[in-house]
């Protein structure tokens, strides 16, 4: 049996010294991109297209798609709506291409899209997904969207929950700090995630601006066994993922 590696990456700002053609990648952003992502599937979005930047959501409106699009948690004033999971529901989404773009996020999965399988991770997912990585048997890269390139605590914190799983594993190891110490901040936070947020930056950026009502359902497990996949220029189900 082959051993392959997992690796963290807390920004992608680093995801150069860390892309690996052969490896399947795991965005994370949980407050709020990709938990909002796997809540559209969940609801039967039929295709997202992630887009990099303002001035393409803005084409793709202008070309009748409804667009889900914020900066810094702010509804683009083009949008149909912004980046909170609520807002993806099944009379609003369901069957339709939703063109999405968000501060972290997006970015995130454009620049992972070179590798193997970029999937789309968060803790509404997080056992399909650990058995989905299993059952891959290959390295592992959990790239956490971060804040504008810096490091956050939410994505890392998840991304030491998702380490722990597959390292426990006999088929994955790893020689990385990054998971090292993603797993310890996991082990501080775990009887407590809602609390421990409480200290995050963007905790208190969507406080800030009324929008931290997903905290909670953000931060529960397995919502849903849903796992998105970048396909093409598209997120959609993952064949043989499901509720």
């Amino acid at each position: 049996m082959s051993i392959h590696k997992v690796e963290v990456c807390f920004s992608p700002v680093l995801f150069p010294d860390y892309e690996n053609k052969e490896a399947n990648v795991v965005i994370v952003d949980v407050l709020r991109a990709t938990s909002a992502i796997i809540t559209a599937f969940q609801n039967g979005v039929e295709k997202l297209i992630p887009v990099k930047t303002i001035k393409e959501a803005r084409k793709l409106k202008q070309k009748g798609y409804m667009v889900a699009a914020e900066r810094d948690g702010i509804v683009l004033d083009f949008a149909d709506f912004g980046n909170s999971p609520f807002n993806f529901t099944k009379e609003k989404i369901g069957n339709r291409t939703i063109a999405y773009s968000t501060t972290n996020g997006t970015m995130a999965i454009h620049m992972a899209s070179k590798c193997n399988k970029v999937i789309i991770g968060g803790f509404l997912n997080i056992s399909a997904l650990e058995e989905w990585l299993i059952s891959e048997q290959r390295d592992v890269i959990i790239l956490c969207a971060a804040w504008k390139n810096k490091f956050n605590l939410e994505d890392s914190v998840f991304a030491g929950a998702l380490a722990e799983r597959l390292l426990k594993q006999s088929s994955f190891y790893t020689i990385c700090d990054s998971v090292h110490g993603a797993i310890d901040l996991w082990k501080i936070a775990r009887t407590d995630l809602v609390g421990y947020i409480e200290k995050a930056a963007q905790r208190s950026r969507l406080k800030k601006n009324g929008l931290d009502d997903v905290i909670p359902y953000c931060f529960t497990e397995d919502v849903t066994s849903v796992i998105p996949v970048l396909e093409g220029e598209y997120l959609v189900e993952l064949k043989n993922s499901g509720n």
